[in-house]
Order: C-alpha cells, then structure tokens, then sequence
C-alpha cells in the first residue's frame, strides 16, 4: 500500500552525503527539500520533491499533510549495551568524588559488578528492562538499534543474552529494528588465568553454537591492554568470518593500540569509540568500508578528551555517532542530546552530525538500504515537530520526535 507525506517544512533528504558515501560532507550535503513530499510503501521509498511538484499518478493515494514538521532518515543508535542487571550509580559518584576507575575495579566495581548483577537477573527481568529502555530510545525518534551482549561473562548467561536480544528484536519489529551483537569478548572474568583461556573456553564454543541458530547479526570485542590482544581478535574475527557473521570492535579507546587497523584488516563494519587511534589507524581507516564509531557521551561521562573527530573527517573516514548506553561508562541514552552537545567540540558541521545519527550509523551496521530519503531506499524515517532541522539541533536534550501517521 503506497501513501504520501506532504507539505513537511522539512525533508532532509541527505542525498548528497548518499552520493559521497557518508565521507566528505558539507553543510549542503544535507539536500534539504523545502515544503517537502514523499511517496513510500511499507518497504520503499518511490518519490520524493517539493509537494508542489507530486506526480499526478500519486495524488490520490492516501495522504497525510505534515505542515510544521521535519523528517529525516531514520535515527539509528548503532553501539548500545541496553541488556544488564542493576545499575552502577553510586560508582559514578564514587568518580565524581575522586575515587580513581582502578580502586573501583579493586573494589569489585566495574563492568565485572554489572556481571554480577546480570547473573543475579533471570531472563525475564532483563527482557521486561530492556524493553523499558527501547521505548525509551525510540521516544526520541531512534528506529534502528544495535544491542550487545556481554555482561554475562561465562556460557551459559551470554548464550542467554544472545536469546533476549532476540527475543526483543522479534518483539519490537518492524517498529524498531534491533541487530544483535554477540560480545561475549567484553571482559575477561577473575575465574580464568588469561584472555586466550577464555577465548577458547567460552566465547569461541558459544559462537559455534550460536551461529547456526541465525540469531546474531556481528561479534564483537574489547580490543585493549589487559582485556583482548591482537590475537584474540584475530581468533574471533577468523572464525566470525568463516560463519558468514560480520565483524565490529571495541578500539584504541585507553590507547593507540592499533585496534582501528586490525578492524580494517578483517573488514569489520566498525572501528568503536577511537579515542586514540593513531595517524596509521586514520590513513586504514579512510581507505576501507569501515566505519569509525565516535561515541562522545563516554568521553562526557568518564571526563576524558574526545576522538580525533576532525583529523578523521578530514582524511575521508566515514564517521557515525552512537550513544555507546550502558550502566557504567555512559548512562545516557538520548543519542540526539549527546551529539548536540559534542558537535562544536568533534568540530562537525550539521552534515556531519546528521548523517553519523542516520546515514553512516546504518552503515555501522551493514544496513546500505536505508540512511538517506531517496527513491529505492528503505522507507524507515524520523519525524520531529519542528520548524526546521536548525531547531532539533539548537534545542539541546529537548525531544521534538513524534510518531509517524
């Protein structure tokens, strides 16, 4: 069934930064169309101009006329850890009161207490919690979601997890579209002696089990010193590969540990958080299909400096912007808020910024079908009440989504 949204202040279009490939972009690549139209079905979009100029074959289609309002490509939150037991509040204030992340850790905190905590949690309290928290996100006008597991930490519970984030996927859909991510890789437990024991313990069986259920969608893994090694990555993403199953990490985020070239090397779809990703991890970077990941509520959280955004930007890296929610290092799950507040800090023009929310967070995900509003891309977009995109910018933490007709 084909319908038509017209008479929107604002379609943003996006076309041009499509065009670019998501690299490169300049404020005009947002191809804003002014008293716009589009024509879709439930899977396509197959017009889109100035209402004024719609076809006439499309004019009796049914219709709904979205004066004072703006639409965009879908928002896509392409890095969240949304599925865990408890919370870690009073650690946060631990930090703010100058207690350092290494005596948290000795004190059992961390994401080892979250662990703990998604243990303790039975599988419908973490379904019931984390269902909570994707109306939450897609309140906001966030329709595509990437979930991870990883706070389960042995074999039973991250195969647990893997289910619940299917479980929502299938429960939420087509509303919101939820990619699971198998990150079993997230922390080595106390209990083995070392990375390696682990791999080969844990994550590597779980994944042979689990990829023939088709329910994950990408591994990923926590490539830095005293977590994963270069051969732990190597491992997964071998084996990853043979399965048909794509590949994300967790790089160059405490230090340059060349993370952002290993994420090339095995062409993962995204490079993640790169706080210190070296000049060789950049020059990797803008000559492959990898997305590089910023995730500056982390930084805002933790009180660390933000990515290289500019110096990855300007040498063609494809960049996207994600809210990186999870209980410990960034309670904040308003991915528009977040990137309001980073932008004259990353240096991103509103180019930049929009297609990191829409366009080059789909591709984090591998989804190339959706990301711009223009003929033959997936109908999935976000519709705010506002006079112009300008607004939904300026106007930081204010929520100006509102649900499709």
């Amino acid at each position: 069934m084909m319908k038509v949204y017209r008479d929107l202040n604002q379609i943003v279009t996006l076309s041009g930064a499509q065009a670019k490939d998501g690299r490169r972009l300049l404020p005009e690549d947002l191809s804003i169309i002014e008293d716009g139209a589009v024509v879709f079905s439930e899977e396509v979009i197959a017009w889109v101009g100035k209402s004024s100029e719609l076809p006439p074959e499309y004019a009796n289609l049914p219709a709904a006329s979205l004066k004072d309002h703006v639409l965009t490509p879908e928002l896509v939150d392409s890095h969240t850890h949304i599925v865990f037991g408890g919370d870690r509040a009073s650690e946060y204030c631990d930090r703010l009161n100058g207690v350092s992340y290494e005596e948290i850790a000795k004190r059992g905190g961390g994401i080892l207490l979250t662990m703990n905590m998604t243990n303790e949690a039975s599988s419908e309290a973490l379904y019931e919690s984390a269902c909570e928290r994707i109306k939450r996100l897609h309140s906001y006008g966030i329709g595509t979601i990437e979930i991870k597991s990883g706070y389960g930490l042995n074999f039973e519970k991250e195969f647990e997890l893997s289910q619940v984030i299917d479980r929502l996927k299938k429960t939420f859909a087509p509303k919101v579209n939820i990619f699971n991510t198998y990150m079993a890789a997230h922390d080595v437990p106390r209990t083995f002696k070392n990375s390696s024991s682990y791999m080969n313990e844990v994550v590597i069986p779980l994944l042979e089990k689990v990829a023939p259920m088709k329910i994950i969608d990408a591994v990923d893994i926590f490539h830095e010193k005293n977590y994963f090694n270069a051969e732990d990555v190597e491992l997964l993403f071998s084996r990853a590969k043979a399965l048909g199953i794509q590949r994300k990490i967790h790089a160059d985020e405490l230090n340059d540990n060349e993370g952002a070239s290993l994420a090339c090397k095995f062409e993962a779809l995204s490079a993640d958080h790169v706080l210190k990703v070296s000049e060789n991890g950049i020059k990797a970077l803008a000559t492959s299909t990898t997305v590089a990941t910023l995730l500056p509520g982390t930084a805002f959280f933790l009180g660390k400096p933000l990515a290289p955004a500019r110096k990855m930007l300007d040498a063609g890296v494809k960049v996207a912007i994600a809210s990186d929610y999870n209980p410990g290092s960034c309670h904040c799950d308003n991915i528009l808020l977040i990137s309001s507040m980073a932008a004259a800090q990353l240096k991103m023009n509103q180019t930049e910024i929009w297609a990191g929310m829409t366009l080059n967070g789909a591709h984090a995900l591998g989804l190339y079908d959706q990301g711009s509003i223009t003929v033959g891309k997936r109908s999935r977009f976000s519709l705010f009440k506002a006079e112009t995109l300008s607004h939904i910018s300026y106007n930081w933490g204010r929520n100006f989504a509102v649900n499709l007709p």
